[in-house]
């Protein structure tokens, strides 16, 4: 295989995983969205009951309308950084946007997502925060790096 369609096969592989990644995250954006709404609604429902009788109610419903709140943002700000990933460029280094197949398994250096299966190939979609991206950073194709006691040698990276 010539290196021009290597370098456009392995494109191919990102704009899949930063698709699927970008599907996910929007799904679970929309989610959070949803049950914020429907906490605050369920909230809203009570107004006007009796007072003492539903005034805990609404109080549980507002945390609980609080705590999808933050998962919204949380989950917003994880779109953001997928959006950040420039999707035509050839990573020489691990860095954010990296696809990095190893010995051990492969990568996708953008947000923490599980696991994500392209061409019967899986990738572990890791956020440059990770233990194990601490590990990585900086490496280039064919540098080794420790991971929990274990060698691991990148085999490939794009």
């Amino acid at each position: 295989m010539s290196v021009t369609t290597e370098a456009t096969v392995d494109l191919d592989i990102k704009h899949r995983l930063l698709n699927e990644c970008l599907r996910q995250q929007t799904d679970f954006v929309e989610n959070a969205r949803q049950a914020m709404e429907e906490a605050q609604a369920s909230a809203n429902e009570s107004q006007g009951a009796i007072e003492d009788k539903f005034e805990s109610f609404r109080e549980a419903c507002h945390i609980q309308r609080d705590m999808f709140a933050k998962q919204l943002d949380e989950a917003i700000g994880k779109l953001g950084i997928l959006k950040r990933i420039v999707r035509n460029k050839v990573n020489e280094d691990i860095s954010l946007g990296s696809i990095v197949k190893t010995d051990a398994q492969n990568y996708f250096i953008s947000v923490s997502l599980g696991e994500i299966e392209v061409d019967g190939s899986k990738y572990f979609a890791i956020s440059p925060a990770s233990p194990v991206f601490q590990a990585m950073a900086g490496k280039t194709k064919g540098d080794s790096f420790t991971f929990r006691d274990k060698k691991i040698k990148v085999l490939d990276l794009f």
